[in-house]
């Protein structure tokens, strides 16, 4: 029994070994993320600076890239945050030594940088390849809304964003006849703080306005179409005239968009409304993301098609011209006949026509068919009918358990239900990080299992003798 209590010795010359190597477990993922970024041709990124010039160096995008990689790992999105756990946190200060960088410098790294990082994504997806974890025959895709940096409050009708900018252009040339009689038309040579965020917000709001009117034209543009559409379907006969005209530009005063961030929308979830975009991924079965995208849309059931050719390019590129996805199983948000006709050699499909509660009991409950598919039967019935085979169930079954396990361990443990940038551009290089996370998340859990394993078989460093018969 032990005769006293285990205190810490602040004043010690030495708390952390000398060697960095030792400040933390060898299984701990620090050491996979430098590993796999030391393997990444970073050249587009190290381009965007100038060396050998005067001033103090810039930091290794390496690094940069390093602690980035690590920081979502951890849930850890905050530019300040970072900043704050590189100077205190051993598996931060590990990556950048001595030289912690400022939060401005982490934040303009990832936002100038975000149209690169879906190359890091497809490197990654290089090494889960040679690791053996991309193992194609079936993927599933699916998508989840995740919340754009902007606030659902912060909507504004079309009417309202007309009265703001014609306020904010009326201040902006009441500013410059200010400065003009001050200074004369030449003497402001740069731009003051107060009428640059000014200009920025105007930026926004014709981005926001310019976003209504195309909605709007778009919609009643569609409207005489179907109007037609149905006049036509119901005397039976075409109509004479010419078809309808492109719509006006005028805004309907309802619409709204969000000065904010103006490419985000609102878009229902479970939870209920969220400003926010629709982010897709196509995974396999063991939850590795082949391909990742992110949409301004809604409704999932025009990505099938894009997402499912861009997971096959990706796939040619990291496994060969010679690999195909296979069979691909979708939800109901995917049904739609176009996309059932979509089907090819290369890739069976699998789309659920019912609300998932509604497919899994029918699948559950439902008699396999038998015999050979009538001929006249519908696309819905003829989908139906293939999910109820063995085969169809058995594909069906393995849908939830792929994809919704990675869109829920990405938003608990890497803190992926909000975005931080802005923008779909923005957005969707900060998705394919995301995505590149989760799958270095799962090629470190795999190694270090294996390395358990190997460990277990050989605890003396060698290989045991087997018993013979």
């Amino acid at each position: 029994m032990a005769h006293d209590f285990r205190c810490p010795e602040r004043r010690q010359t030495f708390l952390l070994p000398p060697d960095m190597r030792d400040w933390l477990p060898e299984d701990d993922i620090v050491h996979l993320i430098l590993d796999a970024v030391a393997l990444m041709d970073l050249a587009a990124f190290e381009a965007t600076h100038k060396l050998g010039g005067a001033g103090q160096a810039p930091f290794a995008p390496s690094m940069l890239l390093s602690v980035l990689i690590y920081a979502y790992s951890h849930g850890v999105r905050s530019s300040r945050a970072i900043e704050r756990l590189c100077g205190r946190d051993a598996g931060y200060r590990f990556i950048v030594g001595a030289h912690v960088p400022d939060h401005t410098v982490i934040a303009r790294f990832r936002r100038r940088h975000v149209e690169r990082l879906e190359a890091v994504f497809v490197r990654v997806l290089e090494m889960c390849r040679d690791a053996g974890l991309i193992r194609l025959g079936l993927v599933v895709l699916d998508g989840t809304k995740v919340k754009a940096n902007a606030a659902l409050e912060a909507n504004r009708s079309a009417a309202t964003i007309d009265q703001q900018v014609a306020r904010l252009v009326a201040e902006a040339e009441s500013t410059d006849q200010r400065e003009d009689r001050l200074f004369g038309p030449d003497g402001r040579e740069t731009l003051p703080k107060a009428l640059a965020r000014r200009e920025d917000r105007l930026a926004r709001l014709r981005a926001c306005q310019a976003k209504l009117e195309r909605r709007a034209a778009a919609a009643r543009q569609q409207a005489k179409i179907d109007a037609r559409a149905a006049e036509e379907q119901a005397t039976g006969k075409r109509q004479r005239g010419r078809k309808p005209k492109p719509a006006d530009t005028a805004v309907d005063p309802d619409r709204v968009a969000n000065p904010t961030d103006p490419e985000s929308g609102i878009m229902k979830t479970r939870q209920g409304w969220v400003q926010g975009y629709n982010a897709q991924a196509v995974v396999t079965p063991e939850q590795i993301i082949l391909a990742a995208e992110v949409t301004t849309e809604a409704n999932d059931v025009q990505q099938l098609k894009p997402m499912l050719d861009l997971a096959q390019a990706v796939v040619e590129r990291v496994m060969g011209e010679d690999a195909v996805l296979g069979a691909a199983a979708a939800d109901a948000g995917y049904w739609s006949e176009d996309n059932a006709a979509s089907q090819t050699a290369e890739c069976e499909l699998f789309i659920a026509t019912r609300q998932d509660r509604q497919q899994r009991a029918e699948l559950r409950d439902a008699p396999a068919p038998r015999g050979r598919m009538p001929k006249r039967l519908s696309a819905r019935e003829r989908m139906q009918r293939k999910l109820r085979t063995k085969r169809g169930r058995a594909i069906y079954r393995q849908r939830g358990a792929s994809v919704e396990p990675v869109f829920g361990q990405m938003k608990e443990r890497q803190d992926a239900g909000r975005f931080s940038l802005r923008g779909l551009v923005a957005c969707r290089g900060e998705w394919h990080l995301q995505a590149a996370t989760h799958n270095l998340r799962k090629l470190h859990r795999e190694s270090v299992r294996r390395a358990r394993s190997a460990t277990a078989r050989h605890p003396n460093g060698h290989r045991t003798k087997q018993r013979t018969a």
